[in-house]
């Protein structure tokens, strides 16, 4: 089975390279099209191919520059992505930079499958532009969902047709925890002695990272350190909000290369996703690969892992909850080895790549099988 996994403009690179290699593993010719990935490495190519031709000058530019220019070479690399294409048996969609306008262009024919990543939150793709992605969905085969909820979601919300909807849950980022050259932490958080408290990955809006600030100001004894790179968030206001609460909370608003990753996480004592809005988080599929006692909000798909016992959650905008979550867990030992027992299961169980892969390529036989029938 020759596969085709298109991102163009490199959104997920470790959720493509972790997919493709799983698939790879289980007997698929995959090739990964996408483009440069321009803000740090990514995981190698493990037994698939990977053809960075799309735009090619936007991949090196920064801000405003580089939006501006993959406007200008969007036509051209979906021409390329016709050409590229057409050898394959199926294409699976993971990003599309115009997606309503890139309903229009897709290249033709085969099996098309979309897992539609961050647009079914409300301020997602999906949201902004309901009528552009049911025009997208229509030309697909298959739409699939990272959860239950995302597949709820795409029936009842936005009209996708319900035989044309499936679920494959995101795999856990193992690949991370097995890094060669993992870089130690920054020394003035190595020498922290105290619990702490983790939030990572990019600060948006709709993360409620000042919820789990405000929370804070109520769990004592502990650090909260929030790691990331702020993208449509200004950090002055959260800077303000940290005040009351001194060093305990510790800023690192910038982005973090993946060789820094693994020591963030393995010093975290819990990982704390305090969203108001989400289907499923990179950084939640993170915690699990590493083992991590994890608090989430009762969001989107977050309920579905803790359900398996590998999570606790709390109401999302509930500040309250959250701190009297997050120090009943500081303060019970136990109760942190059950939820890091059961992420390492579920990690290696149901949110392995290679079970995410099984999945994935049964969808896809019943694709080509119906398309040969």
């Amino acid at each position: 089975m020759r596969v085709a996994v298109v991102d163009l403009p490199a959104y997920t690179p470790p959720y493509d390279r972790s997919l493709c290699g799983a698939l790879a593993r289980a007997g698929a010719d995959v090739t990964l099209l996408t483009s440069r990935f321009a803000h740090g490495e990514v995981p190698s190519a493990d037994g698939y191919q990977v053809r960075e031709a799309f735009y090619r000058r936007s991949a090196t530019a920064a801000g405003r520059a580089r939006r501006g220019l993959r406007a200008a070479e969007h036509l051209a690399s979906l021409a390329t992505l016709r050409r590229e294409v057409a050898r394959f048996d199926l294409v699976h969609y993971q990003w599309l930079t115009f997606p309503g306008l890139d309903a229009w262009l897709l290249p033709p024919a085969r099996p098309r499958v979309l897992t539609p990543h961050g647009w079914l939150r409300a301020e997602g793709d999906a949201a902004r532009g309901a009528a552009g992605f049911r025009r997208l969905a229509r030309k697909m085969d298959l739409v699939v969902a990272l959860s239950e909820w995302g597949a709820r979601r795409l029936r009842d919300d936005l009209g996708v047709d319900p035989r044309r909807v499936a679920v494959v849950p995101h795999g856990a980022f193992d690949y991370l925890t097995r890094l060669r050259d993992e870089a130690p932490l920054p020394p003035s958080l190595a020498a922290v002695e105290r619990p702490v408290v983790l939030c990572f990955g990019l600060i948006r809006p709709y993360k409620g990272i000042e919820l789990l600030i405000q929370a804070f100001r109520h769990v004592h004894d502990a650090e909260l350190w929030v790691v990331g790179r702020p993208l449509g968030t200004a950090i002055e206001p959260l800077r303000r909000l940290a005040d009351p609460i001194g060093e305990r909370v510790r800023l690192e608003p910038r982005f973090v290369a993946e060789r820094e990753v693994p020591a963030f996480f393995r010093r975290a004592d819990l990982v704390v996703l305090p969203h108001r809005d989400a289907e499923q988080s990179g950084v939640l599929f993170t915690a699990l690969a590493f083992g991590k006692a994890i608090v989430a909000t009762d969001v989107g798909g977050f309920g579905e892992v803790a359900a398996a016992g590998a999570a606790r959650t709390v109401p999302a905008g509930d500040v309250a909850a959250l701190g009297a979550t997050i120090n009943a867990l500081l303060a019970d030992s136990v109760a942190r080895q059950g939820l890091e027992e059961r992420a390492r299961a579920a990690a290696s169980g149901p949110y392995s790549w290679d079970a995410v892969a099984r999945r994935t390529l049964s969808l896809y036989r019943s694709l080509l099988d119906g398309r040969r029938g």
